[in-house]
């Protein structure tokens, strides 16, 4: 990531962190109205759930100068949720539901090139977590 998209993504995080809590619902409203094969995966009161989701953005937010020091919990977060029943096109669902959230949510903020940084991200994230689910399961054949 450029230090360009870093701030990008920080200045953005920024205007959404006083709306965290209708952010957070609004991304899991798109993303089980985009596959209800998901819903199941979690509790009833989404309320933890919504906490957990924006307290995870903010700690790879932070760490975006150096991913790196952080891939350790993100592979830890992708082996717990392939426990959960997480599939590899799920990561793809996520993805979509927060990028349309995002432009909900931040407008005309969100042109092509906060897309752009945002999906780096995301991606550098998912297909972290998607390998070291990966690897678990053919760890465990």
């Amino acid at each position: 990531m450029t230090p360009a998209q870093t701030a990008t993504i920080r200045r953005q995080f920024g205007q959404i962190a006083p709306r965290k809590e209708a952010f957070a619902a609004a991304f899991y409203d798109r993303l089980f109205d985009g596959d209800p094969t998901i819903r199941p995966m979690f509790p009833a009161d989404m309320r933890p759930q919504r906490a957990k989701l924006v307290q995870a953005l903010a700690h790879i937010i932070l760490s975006l100068d150096n991913l790196q020091a952080v891939m350790p919990d993100v592979r830890e977060l992708g082996m717990r949720h392939a426990g959960y029943g997480v599939q590899p096109d799920h990561y793809n669902a996520v993805g979509e539901a927060l990028l349309a959230t995002l432009e909900e949510m931040l407008g005309e903020d969100f042109d092509d090139a906060a897309q752009a940084a945002w999906a780096l991200a995301y991606g550098t994230v998912a297909d972290a977590m998607a390998e070291a689910a990966a690897e678990m399961a053919i760890a465990a054949e």
